[in-house]
């Protein structure tokens, strides 16, 4: 399969900047490991260009590529938080998409307990991806994919209702 040239590879990244964006943002709550994690993806989308099987969907691909990319960045910042890659000659720029809403970091914060794998389907699943979808990216049965999103959302429903209760009772004291 032949490399796909520059042009169609920027207009792709650019088209799934937001994909790109989420991922990194699920993954990093430090806006600087984010842009690096954004770059990160970027480049290894590149160096996978070749590999890229127009047979299946260009989501799928980006997805397992962004979402293996976090999972390791994430892992190697726990071990090494001084680390950084250089990749100021990279010609490829992911366009800047905005924070998201109190609501939205308040539902990343309670996704932030979740593991690597658990984050990802909620991640995938939140962005709109079907069960067939979701276990195609993640490699697990679409049975697998409706069983696990069932209990992380009940886990994630106890986890928001245990941080609305408690801020529920600060808002009191505040006012005084």
């Amino acid at each position: 399969m032949a490399a796909m040239e520059a042009a169609p590879f920027t207009e792709l990244v650019r088209a799934h900047a937001g994909l790109i964006h989420r991922v990194a943002y699920a993954y990093c709550r430090d806006a600087t490991d984010r842009e690096d994690v954004v770059q990160e993806i970027a480049v290894q989308l590149w160096r996978a260009r070749d590999r890229y099987d127009e047979r299946y969907r260009p989501t799928t691909w980006i997805y397992r590529i962004a979402l293996n990319v976090a999972i390791s960045f994430h892992r190697r910042e726990r071990r090494h938080r001084e680390r950084r890659l250089g990749i100021d000659e990279l010609p490829i720029a992911v366009a800047e998409v905005a924070e998201p809403s109190e609501e939205v970091q308040l539902l990343l914060r309670c996704i932030d307990g979740l593991g690597a794998l658990e984050k990802a389907l909620v991640l995938l699943y939140l962005d709109g991806s079907d069960h067939a979808s979701i276990a195609e990216v993640l490699g697990i049965s679409v049975s697998n994919v409706g069983t696990k999103l069932q209990r992380i959302k009940d886990r994630l429903r106890v986890a928001l209702e245990a941080r609305a209760r408690s801020d529920e009772r600060e808002r009191p004291h505040a006012a005084r």
